[in-house]
């Protein structure tokens, strides 16, 4: 079992930056890839960005060049730096992990909301 613990959220202002965390605990060793995924009022959960393993990260072309994945490999801790925040990545932030027994976690998920 693996829990996933998110933080960092919060309100900022349009052109801002927030640093998202997300603490994994229970069976972190077997952790392979882990992510962000989000999910605007009245929208499908998207992807936002992927760290693999072997540290090969990819992002949603809506992301790129303003947001950036990365990963404490000791603690398996995610981290997702965002820039740049527009009034559209308002969302609630949710990370994944998935693990070598092909099983798939979720955090609870944390508010960002952007103001114009």
């Amino acid at each position: 079992q693996v829990q996933l613990v998110e933080s960092g959220g919060g309100s900022v202002q349009a052109g801002g930056s927030l640093r998202l965390s997300c603490a994994a605990s229970g069976s972190i060793v077997s952790i392979n890839d882990q992510g962000w995924y989000r999910q605007a009022p009245g929208k499908q959960r998207e992807l936002v960005a992927t760290i693999a393993s072997g540290g090969t990260t990819t992002y949603a072309d809506s992301v790129k060049g303003r947001f950036t994945i990365s990963r404490d490999n000791s603690k398996r801790t995610v981290y997702l730096q965002m820039t740049s925040l527009k009034p559209e990545d308002t969302a609630v932030y949710y990370c994944t992990a998935g693990t070598v027994f092909l099983r798939q976690y979720w955090g609870q998920g944390t508010q960002v909301t952007v103001s114009s």
